[in-house]
């Protein structure tokens, strides 16, 4: 089935939506003990069971309205169930905090199977995205991967020695960046290796 086109804004909005509502309302909540059922929870623990079925909402919406979730997407709300659900049971935020590292070593670690194999899977995903030759496909499923493995060391690094809050900006904001400053970093790549004709030629 083919995925339907939806406003990209609405689209963006869901995806990024549940994100930084959390981020919103961590700030809010961060500081407050909450007692329930006789059992004290800070705000962290909170905001991520809030957190867990806003994003599910989220995505079913985005599947509703497309017909369609990237596998991606479908791995991303597995764990954040699993983990954010250990975080909330456990009433231990180190699960949660450790997601992004095991989203991150899963990706690189299929990535690094397939070209194992000589094959790039990230083209069997995003072939549509990004029209590039097998060799182009082949050096981004490279950098992709070991990037991928660089995001995971930077959170174990930083949500271990650095502050809650620090994680928090960190996840919001410093993980999306990175990933959007390395596929802007590829432009001689898509430049070298795209397969784009010039219909004007």
């Amino acid at each position: 089935m083919s995925e339907r086109k939806i406003n990209p804004m609405l689209k963006t909005g869901l995806e990024l939506g549940p994100i930084l509502g959390f981020f919103a309302a961590y700030l809010w909540l961060k500081d407050r003990i909450f007692t329930i059922g006789g059992t004290e929870y800070e705000g962290f623990i909170v905001v991520t069971a809030g957190f867990i079925p806003v994003f599910l909402l989220a995505m079913g919406l985005l599947w509703w309205l497309t017909g369609h979730l990237s596998k991606m997407q479908v791995v991303t709300a597995v764990l954040i169930v699993v983990f954010g659900g250990m975080s909330v049971w456990f009433n231990d935020p180190r699960f949660f905090k450790m997601k992004p590292t095991i989203i991150y070593v899963l990706f690189g670690g299929v990535l690094m199977a397939g070209l194992l194999r000589g094959q790039s899977w990230l083209q069997y995903v995003m072939e549509g995205v990004m029209p590039l030759t097998d060799q182009g496909w082949m050096i981004l499923t490279r950098r992709l991967a070991a990037f991928f493995f660089g995001l995971a060391i930077a959170n174990e690094l930083v949500w271990r020695l650095m502050s809650e809050e620090a994680w928090v900006y960190f996840k919001t904001f410093g993980l999306t960046a990175a990933i959007f400053l390395f596929f802007m970093g590829q432009g001689r790549l898509f430049r070298d290796h795209g397969t784009q004709t010039d219909d004007n030629g």
